[in-house]
C-alpha cells in the first residue's frame, strides 16, 4: 500500500482527459465545471482528499476545451499530476464570492459561449454567470457519461487489478464460512483480505448476507448468524485507484450442496450463460432483462446490471427502469457488473455478480473466481 498520494498513471489520466475533450466538442462546450469527485478525478487525476460524505456542489475541477487545461481545487500540492502547474490550483474559500473571482480569471471564462456543469446549487446558479458572463449555462454532466461509458485501456487494467483484489477477499470470505459465523464476522474477514492486498475503501455496505429460503431476499434474524444450510451470498465490491471492482458469489455454510442445492446452481448456470451472451456490442441492455424471461427466472431486486469504472457508469439495467435500457446499446470498451440471481421456496438464492467486457468480438468476463463448489 503507497504511503504517500500519488496522481494517477500519466498515460490513464491524459486517456480519460482526450476522451472527456472529445465529447466537449462533440456537445459543444467550451468550460466544463466539475463537482463531482469521480468527474474531477477523471479529467484531473488527483485524489481529492478530506471529502467524505454528502455536501452541496462546488467547482471542483474546471477543464477548459480550447487549450485543454485543467484547473482543481486543491490546498497543497500532494497527489497533483505535473500537468497542472501551482497556478492552476485554488484553495477552499469561506466566501463563494473569491471562488467566483478564480474562476473569472481562468483564460477564456469571458468569451466561453457555452459551459456546462455536472451538476449545480441554487447558489451557484446565481453565482457562475458573473464568472462566465457570455455563456449560456448547459447541463454538462451527459457529455462526461458519454465519455465515461467506454474505458481506455489504461482503465481496463487498473480494472483489473483492482478485481484481483475483490476475488482475494471473496476467497478469503468463502474460506472462513461456516455454521456459527457471523455476517458481521465474515464481513470483517472480507475487509482484512481487502486491506493487506492495499486497498481498504470498501465500495458498498452489506456484503455478506444468509440468503433465505422462505421470502426471494436475505434472512432477518436479529442475530445474523449463519445456520447449517444457509446460502450464504458475498458481494466483494472495492474502490481502488479510484475504481470499482465487484466479484459476488454464493456458498453453502457447510462447504458442499445438497441436491435441491445443486439444481438451483444448475438454474443459476443456464443464467449466467444467457447474461453473458447478452453482453454483445450493438445489442440494446433490455438483452439482459430478457435473459431472465427467457430462463424463466423473476427479476432480482437489484439491477441486472451497471457500468462499472469511477462510480457507477451508464448503463443502469434494471426491471424499474426498462425505458431507460431500451435506449442503451451496448459498446466496445464499457465493463458491466452483471448480476444474476435465482431464489427458490423453500432453499434459498444462488446470486453471483461478474465484471464482464464488452470487445469487439463480444462478452470477456473479467472474473475468475469459481461459481460454485466442485
Amino acid at each position: 500500500m503507497a504511503t504517500e498520494v500519488l496522481p494517477d498513471d500519466r498515460a490513464l489520466r491524459h486517456g480519460r482527459r482526450e476522451r472527456a475533450l472529445a465529447q466537449m466538442r462533440a456537445h459543444d462546450l467550451d468550460i466544463l465545471v466539475l463537482g463531482r469527485q469521480a468527474n474531477a478525478r477523471y479529467v484531473a487525476g488527483a485524489v481529492q482528499l478530506w471529502v467524505a460524505g454528502t455536501r452541496p456542489f462546488g467547482p471542483v475541477a474546471v477543464l477548459v476545451r480550447e487549450t485543454g487545461a485543467v484547473h482543481l481545487l486543491s490546498t497543497w500540492d500532494e497527489g497533483v499530476p505535473e500537468d497542472i502547474p501551482h497556478e492552476n490550483l485554488y484553495g477552499l474559500m469561506w466566501n463563494p464570492m473569491n471562488t467566483v473571482a478564480v474562476l473569472a480569471a481562468i483564460d477564456g471564462a469571458r468569451t466561453a459561449r457555452r459551459v456546462g456543469t455536472d451538476a449545480l446549487s441554487p447558489g451557484f446558479a446565481k453565482l457562475l454567470p458573473t464568472a462566465f458572463p457570455a455563456a449560456e449555462f448547459v447541463d454538462g454532466e451527459q457529455a462526461m457519461r458519454e465519455a465515461r461509458r467506454v474505458k481506455t485501456p489504461e482503465e481496463i487494467a487498473t480494472l483489473r487489478r483492482t478485481l484481483l483484489v475483490a476475488e482475494a477477499g471473496l476467497a478469503a470470505t468463502v474460506a472462513a464460512l461456516a455454521p456459527g459465523t457471523t455476517e458481521h464476522g465474515l464481513t470483517g474477514v472480507l475487509l482484512e483480505a481487502m486491506t493487506a492486498g492495499g486497498i481498504s475503501t470498501p465500495a458498498a455496505q452489506d456484503t455478506v448476507w444468509a440468503t433465505s429460503p422462505e421470502h426471494p431476499w436475505r434472512r432477518a434474524d436479529a442475530d445474523r448468524r449463519v445456520r447449517g444450510g444457509d446460502l450464504v451470498a458475498v458481494a466483494a465490491s472495492v474502490l481502488g485507484e479510484g475504481y470499482i471492482g465487484e466479484v459476488g458469489r454464493t456458498w453453502p455454510a457447510d462447504g458442499a450442496a445438497d441436491e435441491r442445492t445443486r439444481v438451483l446452481y444448475r438454474r443459476a448456470d443456464a443464467l449466467y450463460g444467457r447474461l453473458i451472451e447478452a453482453c454483445r456490442p450493438g445489442a440494446t441492455a433490455t438483452a439482459l432483462l430478457d435473459a431472465y424471461e427467457a430462463e424463466g427466472v423473476d427479476l432480482p431486486p437489484m439491477p441486472v446490471a451497471r457500468g462499472l469504472g469511477m462510480g457507477f457508469d451508464a448503463p443502469v439495467v434494471s426491471p424499474h427502469l426498462r425505458e431507460t435500457a431500451a435506449a442503451e446499446r451496448l459498446e466496445p470498451g464499457m465493463v458491466l457488473a452483471v448480476t444474476g440471481y435465482v431464489w427458490e421456496q423453500g432453499v434459498g438464492a444462488v446470486f453471483t455478480r461478474d465484471s464482464v467486457l464488452i470487445t469487439d468480438s463480444g462478452p470477456q468476463v473479467l472474473t475468475t473466481a469459481p461459481h460454485r463448489p466442485h
